[in-house]
């Protein structure tokens, strides 16, 4: 649009900006606004949805709310005067908001309404009174009844709101027996970055229904959700070639436009239960694609029969499991357990999530306050949530947990090692070992624990860390040996376990004061330096 003028037209058209949807559905369905001579021509959550919209529809009013994530409502309307000052503003503000609803009036908006004050009547006489400066615009509301457009018809449906409607329109548009919706989740599609968004996306999957070999009315819904949904309408007969060639479309889709799968509800045969069949047949097989993420046309009459046997989880016999360090049987039963969630599609996809961080953070919490080192557990948890929630599919979430348990597990080991060894095993295997070129990690592995545990719980339980024992045991047998004088110090060097005769000589001088020489001569029994 940029900043030329507007063209002239009959009804006033008005883009609605608010982070919450309740807000935008309320706006939009208050009255029949073409009857008031008005059109709502889009909705945005965010500012910077806003000015994508303005740029398409050309808008004569927008009414935006202040705080919004991404870009608040003052940046938008700050924004909004700088390129397109014809487009008159209505500031949508709650009481706490008044200081940010004065700066946007030095940015030019027109006027502002309280949320806890809106209704129908005010909102109308704001935007005639608005609409009214608006020079372009020579505002005359219909002197007919104006009918709802088939589209704001569906869209009222599906937003949950009683409708009017004329049977001889419907009859004519829709003049078949039966309906059926047919549609997927777009906030999940692969490679989105490269393809094609939004309603180029739509016309693309429009392009090719046009061209399929049926004759069936349909018709896009607009949901306010990421989803591109079609209500179709036709005789049994015709519905069902329609599926056959619905599932050819889902095959194509996936490949050319990375839409991972469709799903087609159960028939119904009124326009007026188009609502009804969205809320609990349509967006329940959207959530059972979780579960069944390789279906490319999910429908309710191929589904098997849920699997909830057993499913309840007792998370106190899981608790004392633990407590009691059975701990391979506890997983076990964990693992069991969600192993048989992913195959419940029943299960609601955030409650599926919500056990599997729930037990993340339990276990983790639990490990803490039985005395193991859980600081790697506790920094990686959050990680682990948030591809929890991100996860398409159930056995993708699952696998996240399946990887935790294998993080406790080593965690877990890691102290139980080194508890069930007896420290005196440890210390009379390296007097047993001394004179032999042995190392933390060899301990370590002749007892099948970790060497880093074993190092730092070696240091907790002796006075000395590993190597300085190992230094002490070797430095006092080297005495011994010194005090029979029947070995020289170079024999005795390598007989206590040194390769290196003046790193044995650094060492023992470390450790007693005198290198070996001296201390030899200062024994009452010596015969020879």
């Amino acid at each position: 649009m940029g900043k030329s003028e507007m063209n002239n037209n009959r009804l006033c058209k008005i883009i609605i900006v608010d982070d919450e949807i309740l807000i935008r559905q309320g706006i939009k369905h208050y009255l029949n606004w073409e009857q008031e001579g008005f059109q709502i021509v889009g909705e945005a959550s965010n500012g910077k949805e806003a000015l994508e919209l303005i740029e398409q529809q050309q808008p004569h009013i927008v009414m935006t709310d202040i705080v919004m994530p991404v870009m608040d409502g003052e940046a938008l309307t700050r924004t909004i005067k700088q390129k397109y000052p014809e487009i008159e503003v209505i500031v949508l503000s709650s009481f706490g908001e008044f200081h940010y609803v004065r700066s946007t009036f030095q940015s030019g908006v027109a006027d502002y309404i309280l949320k806890p004050k809106l209704n129908a009547q005010e909102l109308l006489q704001v935007l005639k009174h608005t609409a009214a400066k608006i020079t372009s615009l020579q505002l005359k509301p219909p002197a007919e009844p104006v009918e709802l457009s088939i589209e704001l018809l569906m869209e009222r449906l599906i937003a949950g709101y009683d409708i009017d409607m004329d049977a001889t329109l419907m009859d004519n548009v829709f003049p078949h027996s039966q309906f059926v919706l047919l549609g997927t989740d777009l906030k999940h599609r692969q490679n989105e970055a490269d393809e094609l968004k939004g309603t180029q996306l739509a016309n693309a999957v429009d392009s090719w229904w046009r061209s399929a070999p049926i004759h069936s009315p349909f018709r896009r819904v607009v949901t306010n959700q990421q989803q591109l949904v079609y209500l179709l309408n036709g005789e049994p007969d015709v519905l069902q070639q329609a599926k056959l060639l619905a599932a050819s479309m889902a095959e194509e889709t996936a490949a050319s436009l990375s839409i991972p799968g469709w799903v087609w509800s159960d028939p119904f045969h009124s326009f007026a239960e188009l609502g009804q069949t969205y809320r609990e047949s349509f967006m329940k097989l959207l959530s059972y694609r979780f579960y069944f993420p390789n279906h490319r046309l999910l429908t309710l009459d191929k589904l098997p029969e849920p699997t909830t046997e057993g499913n309840k989880f007792y998370l106190n016999q899981f608790t004392e499991q633990l407590k009691r360090k059975q701990f391979d049987l506890a997983f076990q039963y964990l693992e069991e357990h969600v192993h048989s969630m992913t195959l419940d599609y029943t299960t609601d996809v955030f409650e599926f999530k919500s056990f599997l961080s729930n037990i993340i953070f339990n276990v983790t919490v639990l490990l803490g306050n039985m005395g193991y080192e859980v600081k790697e557990l506790e920094e990686r948890k959050y990680a682990y949530f948030k591809s929890i929630d991100d996860a398409r599919q159930a056995d993708h979430a699952a696998n996240q947990l399946y990887a935790f348990m294998t993080e406790a597990d080593q965690c877990i080991a890691a102290r139980q090692q080194p508890s069930n060894v007896n420290m005196g095993l440890i210390l009379a295997y390296i007097d047993e070992h001394y004179a032999d070129p042995i190392t933390l990690t060899e301990v370590a592995k002749h007892f099948h624990f970790n060497p880093s545990y074993l190092s730092s719980y070696f240091a907790s339980h002796n006075a000395h860390g590993f190597s300085e024992y190992l230094n002490k045991v070797r430095v006092d047998k080297a005495a011994e040996l010194l005090n029979d004088d029947v070995a020289s110090i170079s024999e005795i060097s390598g007989m206590v376990g040194y390769s290196d005769h003046s790193y044995f000589t650094k060492v023992f001088k470390k450790w007693t004061g005198l290198s070996p020489s001296q201390y030899r001569r200062q024994q009452p029994n010596q015969k020879r330096d």
